[in-house]
């Protein structure tokens, strides 16, 4: 493995929830993108967002003319019987000369490498592959070449991680983050029997109800289920139930049962995870606007090229980019549950 102490250039990964999104990351300085098909394919299965075969073939032609690349999400589990439609998103993959999958499901990953050994596989963190034995199973088995790792792990984790894979690493640093471990939340299929982990939505928008009270306060709803209440001239947040405030018989004020809203911001942190070895940095958002995606991408395009060149980072202030106006640096500086 190379020297730890000396850190190399990571590649700065970004979303591109649009064809739109995915030209704003590549010109605000992406060195890569992920996005993903108009199915349950992939995690961000929402109306409105994600590519069609032809927007994601001429995004690609776009992007590399640029020099940057172009990853696809094909990060959700196959029920049983539907198989073929994560068949056909690799299919579509290769025929689009994407630089990369992303994966979950060993199915999927099977299939990839058995029949095109030469697309690049990434392991995604719905696998919640975040151990070295289970990450050394899916390079040994499918030939994966990258790792996401989940959000739960500390600097030391991650640098511990790397000395044990022979694969390259790739770490969330800006955007949302939950305590749920990814790839197995089953509360809003539990809800609304929509499935994160397979149909790749959650909090499906059909089920969102906001109803205003007679006092001036906002109610929010998934399905039948009060998610959280605003008061008037609050500001209201995407009703999730790992987020969501609720009222109980032993506590007078609602509170937030499992996480408040609020978003991953490690940009304090760089020069601590590229010397943990992280290959790749990846900010999360591919439901958030193109202001959104030129702001953060542009912020850590600079704060990247400050570090290489022995620059003190210039970090911007992103915290009205965040959720709930909130931030953390997560597990990864220590471990800290409610």
């Amino acid at each position: 493995m190379n020297d730890d102490t000396v850190p190399r250039r990571p590649e700065l990964v970004c979303p591109a929830g649009t064809p739109a999104s995915l030209r704003t990351a590549v010109d605000a300085g992406a060195d890569a993108v992920y996005c993903g098909l108009q199915n349950e394919t992939n995690a961000r299965n929402f109306p409105g967002l994600n590519f069609s075969p032809v927007e994601l073939q001429k995004s690609v032609a776009y992007a590399h003319a640029r020099g940057a690349k172009v990853l696809l999400a094909v990060n959700t589990f196959p029920p049983a019987g539907k198989f073929q439609l994560w068949k056909d998103a690799i299919d579509v993959a290769v025929a689009c000369a994407v630089d990369a999958i992303i994966v979950a499901d060993m199915g999927v990953a099977a299939y990839a490498s058995r029949n095109f050994p030469q697309l690049r596989l990434h392991l995604s963190v719905q696998a919640g592959a975040s151990s070295p034995e289970a990450i050394r199973f899916h390079c040994e088995e499918f030939g994966v070449r990258r790792v996401v790792l989940p959000r739960i792990l500390t600097v030391a984790e991650i640098a511990d991680i790397h000395r044990q894979i022979p694969r390259e690493i790739e770490a969330f640093v800006f955007g949302n983050i939950g305590m749920m471990a990814e790839g197995r939340c089953s509360l809003t299929n539990y809800v609304t029997g929509i499935s994160t982990n397979m149909d790749g939505v959650c909090s499906p928008a059909a089920d969102v109800r906001f109803e205003e009270e007679a006092d001036g306060a906002l109610t929010s709803r998934l399905g039948p289920f009060v998610i959280d209440r605003y008061a008037c001239g609050e500001s209201g947040g995407y009703p999730t139930i790992c987020k969501g405030r609720y009222a109980c018989s032993a506590q007078a004020e609602p509170y937030y049962a499992f996480e408040e809203p609020r978003s991953l911001n490690l940009s304090a942190l760089l020069p601590e995870l590229m010397r943990a070895g992280v290959t790749a940095l990846k900010i999360e958002g591919r439901q958030r606007s193109r202001a959104y995606v030129k702001e953060v991408v542009g912020a850590f395009r600079r704060a990247v090229d400050d570090i290489m060149a022995g620059r003190e980072a210039a970090l911007a202030n992103l915290i009205a980019l965040t959720e709930g106006h909130k931030e953390t640096q997560g597990a990864f500086r220590s471990k800290s549950w409610r």
